[in-house]
């Protein structure tokens, strides 16, 4: 973090996650509402009422960070092109499955993350319990039970953040096949060599992927877009499906697994 500059808490999560409740409970009236650059997304940021060093910024909800929506482009382009300090993402503990596949993106991002269980207090009145040490072993990541609705763990987990942003630490799970990992350390020891080294994984992960606006971004040659191409098509041929949708299978039966 550097001298005289605010350390930033992104928050990120799916639509009825919660997010806004948690982004109101920690910023209270310190609040700014406006649009993201160009676009007509709202934008809201606010400071932490008991750190006013310290900016939240509440990142549209989204499912995941593949450029489909409005709102997907303004939050992946916010956390490539900003680097805040730590990302605070607010997962439904009601809905595990459907709300860690954003988290899996997140993690390969390369900023710290937190993340914040919510509706703790729908989990208990459904009498379940989440063993939350085990899956902080999982994605190695601090992980805090909350209710955004009811102020529970509400300073915990902003502390938390704030500690994590401090540090800097950021912890990548391979979550993929060893075919695929191989093919990830490839494009990232050949193709990346002008990204920031933490977030070469996820550039390598969207060149699997033919996402297009990293593509676009990378300036890489005729020559060097073929080879990629190639070793794409390879691996379609060997597992039988399109890379995006051997990425997205190979997240869930990791969410899965961990479940």
């Amino acid at each position: 973090m550097s001298k005289g500059k605010n350390l930033r808490i992104a928050l990120a999560g799916n639509p009825n996650s919660g997010k806004t409740t948690l982004f109101n409970a920690l910023t209270g009236s310190n609040q700014f509402v406006g649009n993201w650059p160009g676009v007509t997304v709202e934008r809201k940021t606010g400071k932490y009422r008991k750190n006013k060093e310290v900016e939240i910024i509440d990142l549209p909800g989204i499912y995941s960070l593949s450029p489909y929506t409005l709102e997907e482009v303004v939050a992946r382009n916010y956390l490539l092109e900003e680097n805040p300090e730590v990302i605070l993402n607010i997962v439904d503990g009601t809905n595990l499955e459907r709300n860690l596949y954003l988290t899996t993106q997140l993690k390969e991002i390369g900023i710290p993350v937190v993340i914040a269980v919510n509706m703790a207090d729908i989990l208990r009145k459904n009498d379940d319990k989440i063993n939350i040490k085990q899956l902080e072993q999982e994605f190695g990541c601090p992980i805090v039970e909350i209710s955004a609705l009811k102020g529970e763990g509400i300073d915990e987990v902003a502390t938390k953040a704030i500690e994590v942003a401090q540090k800097g630490n950021v912890n990548t799970p391979e979550l993929y096949t060893p075919d695929i990992e191989v093919i990830l350390n490839d494009f990232h020891n050949k193709y990346l060599n002008n990204i920031p080294e933490s977030q070469k994984r996820w550039y390598a992960v969207k060149l699997l992927e033919r996402d297009e606006e990293v593509l676009k971004n990378l300036d890489l040659t005729d020559q060097e877009l073929d080879e990629i191409e190639a070793k794409i098509m390879d691996l379609e041929t060997e597992l039988d499906d399109d890379t995006e949708s051997i990425i997205t299978d190979q997240r869930y039966n990791y969410i899965s697994k961990i479940l």
